[in-house]
């Protein structure tokens, strides 16, 4: 495995004005030979220039947030990360790479989640390289390969979660986002981590069922709110009939047998538990024939 060497090569600066001089003298001496004239000095004015003009190309410009890795005859020689002007060996090959955040975001993916309901889930990855050895030797191409990676990590993390809440205590993609989103991160690292890459976020950015099953889930949706207003209703109902008997019997307002109290606690349910309005009835006789 490639591990990134950081190299710290000569100042392009020096060596520019190194080879500005050269190339003056080698102008210089060609002019003195060639009026004289002297056949080696001037074979040795076009050799000066000729290696000068080939130092220049060994200059190399490393902007912030970026490197250059180099290369000499296949041979990984090194990685420059600091900016500015720099001189190495002009035979060495300079691959740059940028070391910049960078986001992608995966395209809406339709997997089964753990219940086995498709969904539609896609995902925003921030990443940079922090390895470029790793980047450029160890992948073929690591840009698509943190495409591809990504989308892996994310059709696996939707298969290990539920859509909604099904039990208490459970881990839901659609109730549990930092814990979701710290799964997922933790999942894309393990698989970038070969390719010299660094996941600084990742999170869902697209959740939501399949077409096919929208409507019944919508309905399922639906119907659970119902029973859970419902039971909050009753309960509500039982405790105000249950106080609605304890005060009429503490106050001695009346007093009722089983069969008047079972009445009442049937009227008052039907009254507290309806869901449109009760019209009263007036009885004016008794329950008893």
């Amino acid at each position: 495995m490639v591990k990134e060497k950081v190299v710290r090569p000569v100042s392009g600066v020096l060596m520019l004005l190194v080879s500005l001089a050269g190339i003056a003298v080698a102008a210089w001496l060609f002019r003195r030979s060639a009026s004289v004239p002297d056949t080696r000095g001037v074979v040795a004015s076009v050799l000066l220039f000729g290696f000068m003009v080939f130092g220049l190309t060994g200059i190399f410009v490393v902007n912030p947030n970026e490197a250059k890795a180099l290369t000499l005859f296949g041979r990984y020689a090194g990685s420059v990360k600091e900016s500015g002007l720099w001189f190495a060996n002009p035979f060495l090959i300079k691959r740059s790479i940028s070391l910049r955040v960078r986001n992608f975001e995966t395209p809406k993916l339709k997997v089964n989640d753990s219940y086995s309901s498709p969904i539609e889930i896609g995902a925003v990855v921030v990443w940079r390289v922090v390895e470029t050895a790793e980047a450029l030797f160890e992948v073929d191409d690591y840009e698509n390969y943190v495409k591809v990676q990504s989308e892996s990590a994310v059709r696996a993390l939707a298969s290990r979660y539920p859509y909604d809440l099904h039990q208490a205590g459970d881990v839901a993609l659609s109730t549990h986002a930092a814990e979701v989103s710290k799964d997922l991160l933790a999942q894309v690292q393990e698989r970038l981590s070969k390719a010299g890459v660094e996941v600084r976020e990742a999170r869902i950015s697209h959740l939501a069922y399949a077409p096919e099953i929208a409507g019944a889930m919508l309905q399922r949706q639906q119907a659970t709110a119902i029973i859970a207003a419902r039971q909050k209703i009753v309960e509500g109902a039982v405790g105000m009939v249950e106080n609605a008997l304890a005060l009429l019997s503490s106050r001695q307002i009346v007093h009722l047998d089983d069969e008047r109290k079972a009445t009442m606690v049937s009227n008052l349910l039907v009254v507290l538990c309806s869901e449109r309005g009760t019209q009263p009835v007036v009885n004016a006789g008794t329950l008893y024939p």
